[in-house]
């Protein structure tokens, strides 16, 4: 099977690695990646051909769009980008369309992606089923009726299913899109995405990093780093306060690769003995297993990751929307997380959160499907929109 898998991040890295994971699980097939935001450090299985349209990126308050490439103005990139993936698809003629997000999110990519899916209902392009991948919540919208009514209507028209890539026990669609009894098209939930820790991971990477077991391993990470600063700062000012005491104390702090340069270089000012400062790791998860402490936004990829290794974690949802709150308490009574708002992030409070968690560590023991990637195979390998699992399948 030939599948191409359309993923445009334009603030974060979690909508590629969730991507990616997806991309991964699908080894015994070719899979063609297409990618248009900024460039991500990572490596790519064998059988992932990556191709990267011209990027383009929204800044934080996801209102302007531009391009990293300040000599091009978006309008041309949008053309040359249009063109790309239109002659990619008709070249390729995959027997498999994923999009990520997209109708439920990305609008302002419609100016590629609409035409393409126009195309292949009509017959222009080779016929193929297309398919929606999406995540477990949806931002808030201001006028909601009419965000429905658009996402109902390319969703009817253009797709053949729609996977959720969460577990029904925790989160379900209907939470934060109320129209779900219009979507015509089947609704499969595929559990979460995230890859798990190797068994020994833990042992490995404190090897690795010469950490004896009685020192205490904080890992602190912003994701992509844009809008990470305003926790990672207080982290670093709570660890140096403490870090001093009789028990020993070690920070890996991962500022995200998008973190602007002048934050970056604040951060990487407190980096000794105890603290290291680094933009991203290509072995997060491994780190994350060695931990006693996570200190994080709330991301889907980051919290996934942090159930897969059961690490105790501090997560401060980033506020512009209800994403990351809801989902940090939908996972709070699972254990081991604790929320911090921002008051706790002045670094005297948060040093007393911080300890009292390395102190008495209490791990997660989560109850949830964390096999999204592998069941998304599977439905895919299966052939019928229908036929996966029964607990998955909404209608």
């Amino acid at each position: 099977m030939k599948i191409l898998i359309y993923c445009q991040h334009v603030l974060g890295i979690g909508h590629f690695f969730r991507t990616l994971e997806i991309c991964r699980a699908f080894h015994k097939h070719r899979v063609i990646l297409v990618t248009g935001g900024q460039a991500v450090d990572a490596v790519l299985p064998e059988h992932v051909r990556e191709v990267t349209l011209p990027p383009l990126m929204t800044d934080s308050d996801f209102k302007n769009m531009y391009s990293p490439d300040s000599t091009r103005h978006p309008d041309e990139v949008k053309r040359e980008r249009r063109e790309i993936l239109r002659t990619l698809f008709a070249e390729e003629s995959p027997d498999l369309f994923l999009i990520e997000l997209y109708p439920f999110g990305r609008k302002a990519f419609r100016f590629e992606l609409d035409p393409l899916l126009e195309d292949i209902r009509s017959g222009l392009l080779p016929p193929c089923r297309v398919v929606c991948s999406l995540r477990d919540i949806l931002v808030e919208k201001k006028d909601a009726a009419a965000y429905e009514k658009r996402v109902i209507r390319s969703l009817n028209r253009y797709f053949h299913a729609l996977l959720v890539h969460a577990d029904p026990k925790l989160l379900t669609l209907e939470e934060t899109f109320s129209a779900t009894e219009q979507i015509s098209v089947p609704i499969i939930y595929t559990g979460f995405v995230t890859p798990g820790p190797a068994p020994d991971a833990r042992e490995k990477m404190r090897g690795k990093l010469d950490i004896p077991p009685e020192i205490l391993l904080t890992v602190a990470s912003a994701g992509g780093g844009k809008v990470g600063f305003p926790l990672l700062h207080p982290v670093c000012r709570a660890f140096s306060s403490f870090s001093a005491g009789k028990q020993k104390h070690r920070l890996l702090l991962f500022s995200g690769p998008f973190m602007d340069e002048a934050e970056y270089r604040i951060l990487k000012g407190y980096e000794g003995e105890n603290i290291r400062i680094s933009r991203f790791s290509r072995d997060f998860l491994s780190l994350l297993a060695a931990a006693d402490l996570s200190v994080s936004m709330g991301g889907y990829n980051t919290c996934m990751n942090i159930m897969a290794a059961k690490v105790p974690a501090l997560i401060w949802p980033f506020a512009q929307n209800r994403e990351q709150m809801l989902r940090a308490k939908r996972l709070r009574p699972f254990g081991g997380m604790g929320i911090l708002s921002d008051a706790d992030l002045q670094p005297e409070k948060l040093a007393v959160r911080m300890q009292q968690f390395l102190c008495h560590p209490r791990r997660p023991a989560p109850h949830i499907d964390l096999n999204g990637a592998e069941n998304t195979r599977r439905w895919a390998e299966s052939g019928e929109e229908k036929s996966f699992c029964e607990n998955y399948i909404l209608k």
